[in-house]
């Protein structure tokens, strides 16, 4: 059943390429035949008419129509204007008797006895014509044997077409059908096989090494998901189990335990909940491309905004580089992103922090840095990864959940831009994002 398609293909290859042989066959057939009845027929008529000539110059000469009479194997009449035969040769007078010869001025096909015979006719005074008929019997018998000949030969040449062409798609459709139930044999648990490439180097080829790419994109893609699922639920059960451990130490000591200490329990955990969870949700929106929505944003607005909330918490933020900038986007998101640069600068640095807004061509640049520990150069592609954390940022207090930068490469991408991370002036982490100006 399963290579029903395949054999589907064959057939209506097969049954499409005999197809287009045999009109072309048929075409070329019959233009043949035509060509070369015209051809025999156009000799005929010359050879006939030739002959006429020589009997016209011969009733020209000494012994006039007496020579007619004596003439053999040829049907020859000389005619008058009233119909009657004036002298015919000795086979027209054994055929024909009494019975004369058509005239006409075009040469033409009659059946005497059953025979097909040319009609020539000339006249040679104004009272007499000379008429000529010349048998074709041999023309129309190689014309018959010519069509027989093609008659057969053509049910030949398309049966053997039509086998040709069985064989060369089967054998061509072959390594298509082992790459399909190879293909159809990789399942879920299975994403580490690949198919075999074949050393052809032609299509199937290709195909194979197209279809190896498609599988080793699928287990990158369900790699990273399993490692996503599991991450996800570590950090989820994390705080789950703080709360249940508080909850359960209320219930075994209430005496230890007071309502005020176990509520900010809860709320400090429930918090954390619910900011992984929201992650996850604008992760997974971003990752389907929808949810936002594009305006005209000044993109210097939200960064000035970044740098009075950062004041208000105590850190020294140097904001004179932020210059105005309009861009397309979703205010929320790239409120989100710029959000999420600036806590992470604040939580990594050692005192000090500089956000600058920078529009250079059609792009512009914003640029977040700290003079913290910064970011070592082969960690620097990985830092973007959901739920990584670097060594120094390892703990839930200090690291976050993992998502935030994630969550910023996501945003940048979405809006059609790009980030990355390199040293900061001094030495800390810079974190750039690209963005297209709005027109």
């Amino acid at each position: 059943m399963a290579s029903r398609p395949w054999k589907s293909v064959r057939a209506r290859t097969t049954l499409g390429a005999t197809l287009v042989v045999a009109v072309a066959l048929l075409i070329g057939a019959f233009s043949f035949y035509g060509i070369l009845s015209s051809s025999i027929h156009a000799s005929a008529e010359r050879a006939a008419e030739q002959r006429l000539e020589e009997l016209t110059e011969r009733l020209d000469g000494p012994g006039g129509s007496r020579g007619i009479d004596t003439l053999d194997d040829e049907l020859v009449q000389i005619i008058g204007s009233d119909g009657s035969i004036r002298s015919a040769s000795e086979d027209a007078r054994d055929d024909l008797g009494s019975s004369a010869l058509p005239i006409t001025d075009d040469p033409r096909t009659v059946r005497i006895d059953g025979k097909p015979m040319l009609v020539v006719s000339d006249d040679i005074d104004d009272d007499q014509t000379l008429v000529l008929a010349v048998p074709i019997e041999d023309d129309d018998e190689t014309l018959s044997t010519v069509a027989l000949l093609l008659a057969i030969a053509l049910p030949l040449l398309l049966v053997l077409v039509a086998v040709t062409t069985w064989l060369v798609v089967g054998r061509a459709l072959k390594p298509v059908t082992r790459i399909r139930e190879e293909v159809d044999g990789i399942t879920a648990e299975r994403l580490h096989n690949r198919v075999e490439v074949p050393p052809s180097s032609d299509e199937i080829a290709a195909l194979a090494t197209t279809m190896n790419r498609m599988l080793d994109r699928l287990d990158a893609s369900a790699t990273a998901q399993r490692r996503f699922v599991s991450d996800a639920s570590h950090e989820l059960r994390s705080p789950l189990a703080t709360i249940r451990q508080h909850a359960e130490l209320a219930q075994t000591h209430p005496a230890t335990t007071s309502i005020d200490e176990l509520a900010d329990v809860v709320s400090d955990e429930g918090l954390r909940l619910q900011g992984i969870v929201e992650s996850l949700l604008l992760l997974a929106r971003l990752d389907e491309g929808g949810g936002t929505h594009d305006e005209s944003i000044d993109l210097d607005d939200l960064a000035l905004g970044e740098v009075r909330r950062l004041r208000t918490r105590g850190v020294d933020v140097d904001g004179s580089g932020i210059h105005a900038a309009r861009v397309e986007g979703d205010p929320r998101l790239l409120g989100q992103l710029l959000r999420n640069l600036a806590d992470n600068a604040a939580r990594h640095s050692a005192g000090r922090v500089a956000i600058s807004v920078i529009p250079q061509d059609a792009w512009v640049f914003v640029t977040v840095e700290d003079d913290g520990a910064g970011v070592p150069v082969d960690e620097r592609e990985r830092i973007f990864e959901r739920f990584v954390r670097l060594d120094e940022a390892r703990s839930r207090d200090a690291g976050g959940s993992g998502l935030g930068l994630a969550i910023v490469q996501g945003i940048a991408t979405a809006s059609g831009g790009t980030v990355s991370v390199d040293a900061s002036r001094w030495g800390g982490a810079r974190f750039v994002v690209a963005l297209p100006l709005s027109d």
